[in-house]
């Protein structure tokens, strides 16, 4: 029984890390699409906050989704970003556009 355990540990070990691998993946792939899309469509209509939490998802390794688009500018830029982090291999659950109040 013990054996079965350790074999499964040991068989679930890989899957983690592909996962953890997947996730920095996916961040680099997102990290390097933001600046261009910057540079494409402005900062015009974009908050500092927006812009602010926007670059602390990047800091996080993409891990604190927080950023919450308001203006007609914020939406259509969280809409690219999301087309772009689907078309990259990321979940459109990937991204941080997400409003709590």
């Amino acid at each position: 029984m013990i054996r079965l355990a350790i074999l499964l540990v040991l068989l679930a070990s890989p899957a983690v890390a592909q996962s953890r691998d997947w996730t920095a993946e996916k961040c680099g792939r997102y990290s390097e699409m933001w600046p261009q899309a910057l540079a494409r469509f402005g900062r015009v209509g974009l908050s500092e906050e927006f812009l602010a939490r926007h670059e602390a998802f990047i800091a996080s390794g993409c891990r604190t989704r927080d950023v919450c688009p308001r203006s007609p500018q914020e939406i259509a830029m969280a809409d690219v970003m999301t087309i772009a982090a689907m078309n990259a291999g990321a979940a459109s659950s990937f991204v941080p556009f997400i409003c709590r109040d």
